[in-house]
């Protein structure tokens, strides 16, 4: 894992593949407790049975539930030990090329995209690709957006 303790290590590797986080398989429980939190309780997500019968042949992960992962699969990758606070400050960017079938194991590549000054500290742009174990298109791309006050 890479930890960066100073804005100057965080610009120093600006365009830096920073590595990728565990695999994490997805299981048809967390698609249903997404669906219980988020009420989008689709049939291609949660109904085992008629899933068989649609385009992929079971059930798939919602894409926000994918990009919800994002934060949590990225602390395996690399931490912000600076000064100050740390602040989602929004998404960039997001695509969902490929469907993640329940059973998958799915991991996330990041890399530093950019560091912007801004009048309170930094804007550090980081992005995340989502793999499927064994499929050549990514589940998610997308760049999270952080404010780093000093």
């Amino acid at each position: 894992m890479k930890v960066f303790s100073t804005f100057d290590e965080i610009e120093a590797a600006t365009g830096e593949d920073l590595g990728a986080s565990e695999w994490l398989t997805i299981d048809q429980n967390r698609v249903n407790q997404f669906a219980d939190a988020t009420g989008d309780h689709q049939w291609i997500h949660v109904d085992v049975e008629r899933s068989k019968e649609g385009p992929f042949g079971g059930t798939i992960a919602h894409g926000y539930l994918t990009l919800s992962l994002i934060p949590w699969l990225g602390s395996q990758v690399f931490s912000l030990q600076t000064p100050g606070a740390k602040l989602n400050y929004g998404v960039n960017k997001v695509r969902f090329p490929t469907p993640v079938l329940v059973g998958s194991r799915i991991r996330a590549h990041v890399k530093i995209a950019t560091v912007t000054d801004i009048p309170t500290g930094k804007q550090l742009t980081v992005q995340h690709t989502i793999e499927i174990e064994g499929q050549d298109k990514p589940a998610c791309v997308a760049e999270t957006v952080v404010l780093l006050l000093p």
